[in-house]
């Protein structure tokens, strides 16, 4: 393996483990094994275990542009349900790092874990604008606002989806299309 492949293997190895068990209970040399390297290459490549969490964690939280060649063409209720479907696909496969990242007293208060987040959800806010063709819109800023802040419904009901158990998947689905276009519709009229 190259450098740049061998790296990539042991980020692949870290999301996992930090997935099945908290991050504070992964050793790097569990890490390491893992990844089929010695222990020194996974601190040559990171430093500390700490900065490769970090590492996981954008990784995790700052999703690529969506194609529009994966989009529906149409109508903006059903790019919404697609694109919302895609984040709670990602959501439910790596719903451990998520719940212990958005949960009070978790990582998430973290001051490190928090500025990732918080940076995550202007990329999210941007991705979802994009994929409902907004990007270029003269008001854009006060749109990514309310984007943001519909971020904190998207994390509450993942959790009462995830933690609490009392909304299912298609509950958080249905109410996070509701409200994203209300935002758009009404709050954000264009």
């Amino acid at each position: 393996m190259d450098a740049t492949e061998r790296r990539e293997q042991i980020l692949v190895c870290a999301t996992r483990l930090f997935e099945e068990r908290p991050h504070h209970d992964v050793s790097t040399a569990e890490i390491a094994v893992a990844a089929g390297v010695a222990r020194p290459l996974v601190h040559h490549y990171f430093g500390t275990k700490r900065t490769l969490y970090l590492e996981v964690l954008r990784r995790l939280y700052f999703i690529p542009p969506l194609s529009p060649a994966g989009l529906p063409s149409g109508s903006l209720e059903a790019t919404v349900e697609v694109v919302l479907d895609r984040w709670l696909e990602g959501i439910w496969r790596h719903r451990n790092t998520w719940v212990a990242t958005i949960s009070v007293g978790g990582p998430g208060s973290d001051p490190d874990v928090a500025a990732i987040m918080r940076e995550a959800d202007e990329v999210v806010a941007d991705r979802l604008i994009e994929a409902i063709g907004l990007s270029a819109d003269p008001d854009v800023a006060r749109l990514r606002a309310l984007v943001v802040a519909f971020g904190g419904l998207a994390k509450a009901s993942t959790r009462q989806w995830l933690v609490a158990g009392t909304l299912e998947r298609s509950d958080v689905h249905r109410l996070l299309v509701a409200a994203l276009l209300t935002i758009v519709r009404d709050v954000y009229p264009r």
